[in-house]
C-alpha cells in the first residue's frame, strides 16, 4: 500500500507541475496576443527623440517621453527618472529649427516613398508586389500582369524599367515613372 500511495502522490505532484507550466505558458501566450492586438504605443518616434535631443544636448536613448504643462512649460522626462523644464515657445521654435535641419533616416524615406508609391498606384489602377525595402524597388501589376518594375535610386530618382533586366528610365516623380511605363491613369465615363 505504501508503494501505492508513493506512486500516485509522485502522479499528482507530476500533473500538477504540468499543470502549472501548462498555465503559465497560457499566460505567456495572452499576453504575447493582448500585446500584438493592442501594443502599447510610444508616443514619441525615433525622429521626435532625436529633435529632442538635439536640443538638450543628450543621446535618443535617454529621452522617455514629453509633456506640456499648464499651456506654458515642455518637460521632458529622462530615463534614468531627470526630468528638464523649458518655456514652451522656446522649445517650439527650436523644435523647428532642429526639423529643418536634421536629415530623413532611412525608414523615414522608405516611408514617404511607399506613401507616395500608395497614392500613384491607387491613381493609376495599378498594384505593386512586397517591396524591397533595402533598394526601394518592387513590380508593378495591372490586373494581375506584370507591366514593368519601378524603385528609387540613391540620386533620389524614380525609376522604372519594363522588364528586370532592361535599362531604366529616371524621373522626378513616381507618376513620370510609372507614366514611363506606358500606363496611363483611368479616365472617368
Amino acid at each position: 500500500m505504501t508503494h501505492i500511495t508513493q506512486t500516485q502522490q509522485a502522479i499528482a505532484s507530476d500533473s500538477f507541475d504540468e499543470q502549472s507550466l501548462a498555465q503559465a505558458e497560457l499566460y505567456t501566450h495572452l499576453e504575447a496576443q493582448a500585446q500584438t492586438v493592442a501594443p502599447t504605443l510610444d508616443p514619441l518616434t525615433d525622429r521626435d527623440r532625436r529633435i529632442i535631443a538635439t536640443i538638450i544636448e543628450r543621446t535618443p536613448e535617454e529621452i522617455k517621453t514629453i509633456w506640456i504643462e499648464a499651456g506654458i512649460t515642455v518637460w521632458v522626462q529622462l530615463v534614468d527618472g531627470g526630468r528638464l523644464p523649458f518655456e514652451r515657445n522656446w522649445f517650439a521654435t527650436r523644435v523647428q529649427e532642429v526639423k529643418a535641419t536634421l536629415p530623413e533616416t532611412p525608414r523615414e524615406r522608405n516611408e514617404r516613398l511607399s506613401a507616395e508609391l500608395e497614392a500613384a498606384c491607387i491613381k493609376f489602377g495599378l498594384t505593386h508586389g512586397q517591396i524591397d525595402w533595402l533598394s526601394f524597388s518592387t513590380t508593378l501589376y495591372l490586373n494581375h500582369l506584370c507591366i514593368g518594375f519601378i524603385g528609387y535610386n540613391r540620386a533620389n530618382q524614380w525609376y522604372s524599367r519594363r522588364n528586370q533586366l532592361g535599362g531604366s528610365r529616371t524621373a522626378d516623380s513616381v507618376d513620370a515613372a510609372i507614366a514611363s511605363l506606358g500606363v496611363r491613369q483611368p479616365v472617368a465615363a
